[in-house]
Protein backbone atom coordinates (compact mmCIF):
# COMPACT_ATOMS: atom_id res chain seq x y z
CA UNK A 1 0.00 0.00 0.00
CA UNK A 2 1.38 3.39 -1.02
CA UNK A 3 1.18 6.24 1.44
CA UNK A 4 1.44 9.86 0.35
CA UNK A 5 4.06 11.66 2.46
CA UNK A 6 3.55 15.40 2.94
CA UNK A 7 6.52 17.51 4.05
CA UNK A 8 5.57 20.54 6.14
CA UNK A 9 8.11 22.80 7.88
CA UNK A 10 7.12 24.45 11.17
CA UNK A 11 8.76 27.04 13.38
CA UNK A 12 8.74 27.70 17.11
CA UNK A 13 9.28 31.45 17.30
CA UNK A 14 10.61 32.16 20.79
CA UNK A 15 10.45 35.64 22.32
CA UNK A 16 12.90 37.04 24.93
CA UNK A 17 10.54 35.89 27.73
CA UNK A 18 10.74 32.25 26.60
CA UNK A 19 7.24 32.23 25.13
CA UNK A 20 6.41 30.44 21.87
CA UNK A 21 4.09 31.84 19.20
CA UNK A 22 1.01 29.72 18.51
CA UNK A 23 -1.27 30.46 15.56
CA UNK A 24 -4.97 29.53 15.42
CA UNK A 25 -6.13 27.84 12.22
CA UNK A 26 -9.04 29.55 10.43
CA UNK A 27 -12.42 27.85 10.99
CA UNK A 28 -12.86 27.10 7.26
CA UNK A 29 -9.61 25.08 6.98
CA UNK A 30 -8.92 21.47 7.97
CA UNK A 31 -8.54 21.28 11.76
CA UNK A 32 -10.00 24.79 11.99
CA UNK A 33 -9.77 26.44 15.40
CA UNK A 34 -6.77 24.37 16.52
CA UNK A 35 -3.53 26.07 17.58
CA UNK A 36 -0.36 25.25 15.65
CA UNK A 37 3.23 26.25 15.09
CA UNK A 38 3.43 28.56 12.05
CA UNK A 39 4.79 27.16 8.81
CA UNK A 40 3.51 25.27 5.83
CA UNK A 41 4.04 22.84 2.99
CA UNK A 42 7.48 22.60 1.45
CA UNK A 43 6.95 23.28 -2.26
CA UNK A 44 8.83 21.34 -4.99
CA UNK A 45 12.35 22.73 -5.35
CA UNK A 46 12.32 24.32 -1.87
CA UNK A 47 14.34 23.39 1.18
CA UNK A 48 12.48 23.38 4.52
CA UNK A 49 14.35 26.57 5.46
CA UNK A 50 13.32 28.34 2.24
CA UNK A 51 9.75 27.22 2.84
CA UNK A 52 9.75 28.67 6.36
CA UNK A 53 11.22 31.98 5.24
CA UNK A 54 8.45 32.24 2.62
CA UNK A 55 5.64 31.00 4.87
CA UNK A 56 6.58 33.24 7.81
CA UNK A 57 6.66 36.23 5.47
CA UNK A 58 3.27 35.31 3.95
CA UNK A 59 1.51 34.20 7.15
CA UNK A 60 3.01 36.51 9.78
CA UNK A 61 4.58 39.44 7.86
CA UNK A 62 8.00 38.83 9.44
CA UNK A 63 11.44 38.42 7.85
CA UNK A 64 13.60 35.51 8.96
CA UNK A 65 17.17 34.75 7.91
CA UNK A 66 18.22 31.14 7.24
CA UNK A 67 21.04 31.47 9.80
CA UNK A 68 18.41 32.16 12.51
CA UNK A 69 16.50 28.90 11.87
CA UNK A 70 17.89 26.13 14.07
CA UNK A 71 16.66 22.57 13.36
CA UNK A 72 15.23 21.26 16.63
CA UNK A 73 13.13 18.09 16.23
CA UNK A 74 10.48 16.64 13.95
CA UNK A 75 7.06 15.05 13.97
CA UNK A 76 6.05 11.97 11.97
CA UNK A 77 2.29 11.43 12.10
CA UNK A 78 -0.17 9.35 10.08
CA UNK A 79 -3.46 11.00 9.20
CA UNK A 80 -6.13 8.99 7.35
CA UNK A 81 -5.35 10.61 3.96
CA UNK A 82 -1.54 11.06 4.21
CA UNK A 83 1.55 10.80 6.39
CA UNK A 84 2.94 14.09 7.70
CA UNK A 85 6.66 14.63 8.15
CA UNK A 86 7.23 17.95 9.90
CA UNK A 87 10.66 19.29 10.87
CA UNK A 88 10.38 21.87 13.65
CA UNK A 89 12.85 24.73 13.72
CA UNK A 90 13.52 27.14 16.57
CA UNK A 91 13.91 30.83 15.79
CA UNK A 92 14.74 33.56 18.31
CA UNK A 93 15.50 36.43 15.85
CA UNK A 94 13.32 37.95 13.15
CA UNK A 95 12.42 41.36 11.78
CA UNK A 96 8.94 42.79 12.17
CA UNK A 97 6.02 42.06 14.50
CA UNK A 98 4.04 38.88 13.79
CA UNK A 99 0.61 39.68 12.33
CA UNK A 100 -2.17 37.09 11.78
CA UNK A 101 -2.44 37.37 7.97
CA UNK A 102 -3.82 33.84 7.46
CA UNK A 103 -4.69 32.77 11.01
CA UNK A 104 -7.66 33.70 13.18
CA UNK A 105 -5.41 34.69 16.10
CA UNK A 106 -1.83 34.60 17.41
CA UNK A 107 -0.80 34.04 21.00
CA UNK A 108 2.54 34.00 22.85
CA UNK A 109 2.44 31.02 25.23
CA UNK A 110 4.84 29.62 27.82
CA UNK A 111 5.62 25.98 26.93
CA UNK A 112 4.30 24.82 30.32
CA UNK A 113 0.90 26.35 29.42
CA UNK A 114 0.63 24.84 25.91
CA UNK A 115 -1.29 21.81 27.19
CA UNK A 116 -4.30 24.11 27.57
CA UNK A 117 -4.46 24.69 23.79
CA UNK A 118 -6.14 22.27 21.38
CA UNK A 119 -3.50 21.39 18.76
CA UNK A 120 -3.31 19.11 15.70
CA UNK A 121 -2.16 15.58 16.63
CA UNK A 122 1.19 16.04 14.84
CA UNK A 123 2.04 19.14 16.91
CA UNK A 124 1.30 17.61 20.34
CA UNK A 125 4.50 15.50 20.73
CA UNK A 126 6.60 18.61 20.07
CA UNK A 127 5.27 20.45 23.13
CA UNK A 128 7.16 18.45 25.83
CA UNK A 129 10.39 18.85 23.84
CA UNK A 130 9.94 22.63 23.79
CA UNK A 131 9.12 22.57 27.50
CA UNK A 132 12.43 20.76 28.14
CA UNK A 133 14.35 23.21 25.90
CA UNK A 134 12.93 26.31 27.59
Amino acid sequence: MSVRVVLVAACALIDPDGRVLLAQRPPDKAMGGLWEFPGGKVEPGETPEQSLIRELREELAIAVEKACLAPFTFASHSYPEFHLLMPLYVCRRWQGTPQPREHTALKWVKPKDMAGYAMPPADLPLVPMLRDLL
